[in-house]
């Protein structure tokens, strides 16, 4: 694809990267789903129990509010980078891209779920939160240099590269921001859970 639509003005080339849908077939369709509402569920989720506190009037710092913008810059930016990955760059992510995507995948599930256990047993999940976080932020950066190396060999696209660029941005704004939250001791999450 790259080679063809690096001539379009970039607008042109995001409609023909997201026009590639039509070539999903039914496993393609039921992964697409499958991740992108596993992040809309994540969300749904930060977004809704921060909302539920602050209707109610709980005072959360600023920063908090960098997590659902996070999750949100996540899911807009996988929504797009998912279409070439199930089209016209399935084949080069089996030679390894695939695995790394698995592994910050599972990284980046876990750090998840470390960071709201660690809010009733802080001191035991402090360590395996910060841990994870720190290994989907690398692991991240290894799928960068794999990207820019199919870039440099024409199998990639500006559409692709720029949604990475969105996905690493809306996923460490998300994990930073939440560690930090933990952090202070989770400021404003007692208060809201009231509401629950």
């Amino acid at each position: 694809m790259s080679s063809s639509t690096q001539a379009l003005p970039f607008w042109r080339e995001v409609i023909v990267y997201a026009g590639q849908m039509r070539l999903f077939k039914r496993e393609d369709w039921v992964i697409y789903f499958l991740w992108i509402g596993l992040m809309l569920g994540l969300l749904f989720s930060t977004l809704g129990f921060v909302m539920v506190g602050w209707l109610n009037g709980v005072e959360f710092p600023p920063y908090v509010w960098n997590v659902p913008l996070g999750v949100f810059i996540f899911v807009v930016a996988i929504g797009f980078d998912t279409i070439g990955h199930r089209t016209a760059y399935k084949e080069e992510l089996k030679k390894g891209e695939s695995l790394v995507h698995h592994i910050t995948i599972f990284c980046g599930i876990t750090s998840v779920l470390c960071l709201v256990l660690a809010y009733a047993n802080p001191s035991f999940f402090r360590f395996p939160a910060v841990t994870l976080v720190f290994l989907a932020v690398f692991y991240s950066v290894i799928d960068e240099a794999m990207h820019w190396r199919r870039y440099l060999s024409l199998h990639s696209d500006r559409v692709e590269m720029w949604s990475h660029l969105f996905i690493f941005v809306g996923h460490i704004l998300m994990s930073i921001s939440w560690y930090y939250w933990f952090e202070q001791g989770y400021p404003g999450v007692a208060e809201t859970l009231k509401y629950l």
